[in-house]
């Protein structure tokens, strides 16, 4: 049985994982014959955002132990994480992707990769494993990789901000996946387009039934 390692930023669209993508994208690796492990970087969050009002929290929260309420407490460090041990390697989307696991929300093409997420993906690369990443996510690609064709969808100011890293942007819509064949990248937009919750599930199974056909 082909095992993906997930990668998760939080829990809440604002300032952690997108909750949709996140557990679409679980149900979408068991649902075509695989398993995933859970692991997200034990860290602070960039900051904590009230979902109901939108207004920043005074208040503060670890990535790590936020995740764990979407994987239900099955989850571990992302340290801990070793690609020997995986088929492949996915990030669903959401802010905390821009704001946690990099700096792309603040500084845009300037942005700063985390390092544990930054030798993740280069391990994962130096392997030949399949990269997925869905939304945002694609960007954290952009910036590690350089040379490597994504989709964020049809944004036009993030279009921009990739191509000034180095990679090459595909506009795509609903369930969509670009591939990038000489890195094994898998990349899908979600919810940077105008989507609904059955969009993602389509997004989301697309995109791992593409990857598994790569292992």
């Amino acid at each position: 049985m082909k095992k993906f390692a997930i990668v998760l930023a939080g829990c809440g669209v604002y300032d952690g994982a997108e909750i949709h993508e996140a557990v679409m994208t679980m149900y979408a690796v068991m649902k075509n014959g695989a398993e995933y492990q859970l692991f997200a970087p034990d860290i602070a969050q960039h900051h904590v955002v009230n979902h109901l009002t939108g207004a920043e929290m005074p208040e503060t929260r670890n990535v790590l132990v936020e995740s764990a309420r979407i994987a239900r407490g099955n989850i571990k460090p992302l340290t801990e994480i070793d690609m020997r041990d995986f088929d492949a390697l996915i990030f669903p989307g959401g802010f905390g992707v821009a704001k946690n696991l990099c700096s792309f929300a603040f500084k845009g093409e300037n942005c700063e990769v985390h390092p544990q997420v930054a030798k993740v993906v280069r391990d994962a690369v130096s392997r030949h494993k399949p990269i997925g990443a869905l939304c945002i996510s694609p960007v954290i690609l952009a910036k590690v990789l350089g040379d490597v064709e994504i989709t964020i969808g049809n944004d036009a100011a993030t279009e921009t901000a990739v191509r000034k890293m180095g990679a090459k942007h595909k506009i795509t819509t609903h369930g969509q996946v670009v591939i990038d064949t000489a890195h094994k990248v898998f990349t899908t937009p979600c919810y940077m387009l105008d989507a609904n919750i059955l969009q993602i599930a389509e997004g989301a199974d697309n995109i791992v039934k593409a990857m598994l056909k790569e292992m």
